[in-house]
């Protein structure tokens, strides 16, 4: 029995929007809006002060040197006046061009978010697929960067994310389309410069989702048909551009492989042959047939991904939790190039030349902001470029630390926290992140609102629980479908850490997850209520079970590997009704609850927060709010301003202080009977 079935709306034609809403739920989402707008509104002084600080600590452009000599360098810098990134290139003279600018593109649209964005081989076209709408449903515009003529190759229904690539004499661009539930189902090819696109690809199977890169020597497109647990891929060649894709590896269950080019040879990166964490072969080029181990399978060290250059071939691994930079040159030594972080990330620069003797990359912390460094292929040797240089910001002020929690179970649960250092070891207001899904490692990047919350007296702490990969393929396994339990549990050992450890202070941790990570969070929030001043999630998946039964969610046949069937598994069915949020929702005294949702979300839709904040404030024993932010306008994501990144943050931050001051007094956040909302009442 669903309570609040009757909040989900789908409407029969085009994107979801509040005139096409029924009037009780139209009437009911207003309502929400309202009381969010009055719940949150003693917050705004705070919510603009530190607003006000994220922005004075955006750097200025950094002016990167040429890497070289053999073409264009292509760079973006964000706008410390409006928040947009300006796309340009610069030649080897200095020359520079501009590709694309956000900000102008943006105007007259109440939302806009741009991703995917290259070059064509050849440096005569840019690419970028844009959403103006919010509803994930892009548009694909290619720039004649002589001509400076703008051409829609394709006007909607275009997957932005991996989801286009040029031919290799940059004629065509290949595009995949998404059908009416947002899947990704079909490949086009279109002529650049205009003209009918022509279907190249149609995949049947709504659980394999499809994507689109260009290898790095460029004589290729890849196209992977893939879901968690198996992948198929098929080669567009340079010589044959118009030709129908060639298979390289059929689908297997259980086998995930994808495929990169060097040397005049083909590379496969595997888990075949009982190697989870992937190994590195070298394929024959004509008939795909395995011909040489690269790197054999290794215990406790994940390759995560290949960047394959003429002088030599670069993988980045994660080993024993951390990310590192292994160099193999083509007879086959190799060198490692690690750094002195106890976390950090390392990101080799997109669009580098495939000829080039040295390679660009940027490696940040949560306490370093973006460093670029240039690696020599032939020596191994790091050089320092430049770095972000932040008003009113000294990284020695500030100490990243790696620590561990022991779960229920008795494995370690990884734990990055970042501080200021004059913290020392006091017990502060604590802010606990993480995401535990998908197999997706959470990023210890560099962050200008975390350094604002510490700057406030918080420490910020990423909870690296299973279901990311943290520590290998078994990370993820060991936090998804049957063993998912263990991600909520592992972040309530996580906070229960810090506060044993005098790092935290009781009564004082704000939980923040996004998505996935909302259900990390929330589910946590319902184990154990008590250990919670206050909880954020962020377009939170929720409704596990109600979702996952729907077969014509865009997302649902191709992550039951990951969460389970619940239509044809019984123990399926338990097992995600046994941890699902909303319905575990129970009589307790829960914290204030923040939750934030898109209108036109696919997503994650907007009535799962908006079922899960009803349900909390009709069993809530605390009188603490359960506040739904709604967003009428945007998507999973919102718009692509920094503006609009540092807002949400502000607020949440906002929120965060709220709580931890509201619970150190042992008052209700806002106690205003005047904001009463019975969720249950419409």
């Amino acid at each position: 029995m669903d309570a609040y079935a009757w909040m989900k709306h789908i409407p029969a034609h085009g994107m979801r929007t509040m005139d096409k809403l029924p009037d009780r739920l139209r009437e009911h989402l207003q309502a929400e809006m309202h009381y969010a707008g009055q719940m949150l509104q003693p917050l705004q002084k705070d919510t603009q002060r530190l607003y006000e600080r994220m922005l004075a600590r955006v750097p200025g452009p950094v002016s990167l040197p040429p890497l070289a000599v053999l073409g264009w360098q292509y760079e973006s810098t964000v706008s410390k006046e409006h928040g947009y990134r300006l796309f340009y290139r610069k030649s080897p003279d200095g020359q520079m061009q501009t590709l694309l600018d956000e900000f102008s593109r943006a105007q007259g649209n109440a939302y806009y978010r741009a991703t995917g964005h290259q070059a064509s081989p050849d440096g005569r076209f840019f690419a970028w697929a844009e959403d103006v709408r919010g509803d994930d449903r892009h548009r694909l515009c290619v720039l004649d960067i002589a001509r400076g003529t703008l051409q829609v190759v394709a006007p909607a229904d275009v997957f932005g994310y991996g989801g286009f690539g040029f031919s290799a004499n940059g004629e065509h661009i290949c595009w995949i389309w998404q059908d009416e539930f947002g899947r990704p189902k079909r490949v086009y090819r279109s002529p650049v410069r205009g003209g009918s696109a022509v279907l190249v690809f149609e995949e049947a199977d709504p659980a394999m989702f499809l994507k689109l890169t260009r290898t790095a020597a460029g004589n290729h497109l890849v196209l992977t048909v893939f879901g968690p647990d198996t992948s198929e891929t098929h080669l567009l060649n340079a010589d044959g551009e118009t030709a129908a894709p060639i298979l390289v590896r059929a689908r297997q269950p259980g086998i995930r492989h994808e495929v990169e080019e060097w040397n005049g040879g083909l590379l496969l990166l595997t888990n075949e042959d009982n190697a989870p964490d992937r190994q590195l072969l070298m394929i024959d080029p004509l008939d795909f047939s395995p011909l040489q181990t690269l790197v054999p399978p290794r215990e406790g060290c994940a390759i995560v991904s290949l960047h394959p250059f003429a002088r030599a071939l670069l993988r980045i691994e994660r080993h024993s939790c951390e990310l590192r930079l292994v160099l193999r040159r083509p007879e086959g030594s190799e060198t490692i190039v690690e750094f002195p972080e106890p976390a950090y990330m390392i990101e080799v620069l997109p669009q580098q030349h495939y000829e080039a003797d040295k390679v660009r990359m940027v490696v940040q912390s949560p306490a370093v902001p973006r460093k670029w460094l240039d690696l020599c292929l032939e020596t191994g040797e790091v050089s320092f470029v430049a770095q972000e240089d932040l008003p009113d910001f000294d990284a020695s002020d500030y100490i990243v630390e790696r620590l561990w929690a022991e779960a229920e179970d008795g494995e370690t649960i990884p734990i990055t926290l970042f501080s200021r250092r004059d913290a020392g070891d006091a017990a502060l207001p604590l802010l606990l992140t993480g995401y535990g899904a998908y197999g997706i490692s959470y990023p210890t990047t560099f962050s200008i609102p975390a350094t604002v919350l510490v700057d406030a007296g918080f420490r910020y702490a990423i909870a690296h629980v299973r279901g990311g990969s943290e520590k290998g393929w078994h990370w993820y396994q060991n936090g998804c479908r049957e063993n998912k339990r263990n991600s909520m549990t592992d972040f309530i050992a996580c906070a229960r850490t810090l506060i044993e450890k005098g790092l935290a202070r009781s009564g004082a941790i704000v939980a923040l997850g996004v998505s996935a990570g909302g259900l990390l969070v929330t589910g946590a929030m319902n184990m154990a209520p008590d250990t919670w001043a206050g909880v954020i999630a962020q377009v939170p998946f929720v409704d596990m079970l109600n979702t996952m039964s729907d077969a014509n969610h865009p997302l649902v046949p191709l992550l039951r590997p990951d969460w389970g069937d619940p239509l044809s598994d019984p123990a399926a069915y338990d097992s995600i009704l046994g941890i699902s949020p909303y319905e575990n929702v129970h009589a307790a005294g829960y914290p204030p609850l923040l939750c934030t949702a898109g209108l036109k979300d696919d997503r994650v839709p907007y009535w799962e927060p908006a079922k899960l904040v009803a349900n909390v404030r009709h069993f809530s024993t605390s009188g603490q709010p359960a506040v739904l932010r709604l967003n009428t306008e945007s998507g999973h994501q919102e718009s692509d301003a920094l503006s609009a990144e540092f807002e949400q943050a502000a607020l949440f931050w906002a929120f965060a202080l709220h709580c931890v001051a509201a619970c150190r007094t042992n008052k209700l956040i806002a106690n205003n009977t005047d904001n009463t909302m019975d969720g249950s009442a419409t």
